[in-house]
This record gives C-alpha cells, structure tokens and sequence, in this order.
C-alpha cells in the first residue's frame, strides 16, 4: 500500500473543475498527504479499482456520471471506501440531494471553502474512521 510504504494517507479527489482540484491538492499535499486528481466518475472508477484511498472527497454534480452515482457504485464494488467518503458541491442542498447525503451519513464540504474548512474536514474525518477501528463501532 501507498501509505504503508510513505506513511502518508492517500487521498482521491474527484471534481471537474481543474482550479479547484489544483488547489485541494496543494493544500492538501502541503499538509502531508498523497493526493490523486479524477477529473471525471470514471476516470475514478479505474483509479479506485487500482488503488487504495484512505479518503474519496466527490463533487456531487460532475457530467457524465455523478458523483452521486459513483457513491453507489462504491456501494457495491467497494463498500470499505464508500465509508471514506467526504461529499462536495456548491449546490443548494434540498430535495433529493438533500435525503441522499442524509442517507449516506457522508459529511458535506460547501463550495466556496477555504483551505482551513478543506483540511479540517479531511482531519475530522481520518479522526472518526480511526476511532471507529480502534473500537470495533461501525455505527456512524
């Protein structure tokens, strides 16, 4: 594994919009992780199938396939990295967006963001998925 081998979590960004991905990956680079950039579902369906992630941070609303959808293929392709996914998107959130990200209990980053709201996020979220394996909870 990647982080086995650097001691660095690795981190899948997926989202379209190239300045966007740019700046998450050096912010999040800076901050000491390994970071890979999908611009597109697919392109992270490939990814995901040949990689480990430690966290999936998905733009919700990406042509083609959205990242909605790719949370369900996660679901039953690999669940153990749909339970490391972080949900992004500058979308009013209501309607059925709103009941899906209820019901996958994935946390929320809006855009706009700053790199402080990005990493505290990805902390937080490394926070609980540790203390969930350290005591056995997979309730979330």
């Amino acid at each position: 594994m990647a982080e086995a081998a650097t001691g660095k979590k690795k981190i899948l960004i997926v989202e379209d919009e190239e300045v966007i991905a740019n700046i998450c990956r050096t912010v999040l680079v800076n901050e000491g992780f390994n970071v890979d950039i999908a611009v597109d579902c697919r392109i992270a369906q490939k990814m995901i199938n040949q990689n480990h992630y430690d966290l999936c941070l998905l733009d919700i609303l990406i042509p083609k396939m959205s990242g909605r959808q790719l949370y369900q293929w996660l679901l039953r392709k690999h669940p153990q990295t749909a339970e490391k996914v972080i949900f992004c998107t500058g979308l009013a959130i209501e309607g059925n967006i709103k009941k899906f990200l209820e019901k996958s209990g994935c946390p929320l980053l809006l855009k706009p963001f700053s790199p402080d709201e990005l990493t505290g996020i990805i902390q937080e979220a490394l926070r609980w998925q540790n203390g969930r394996e350290i005591d056995g909870n997979t309730d979330r």
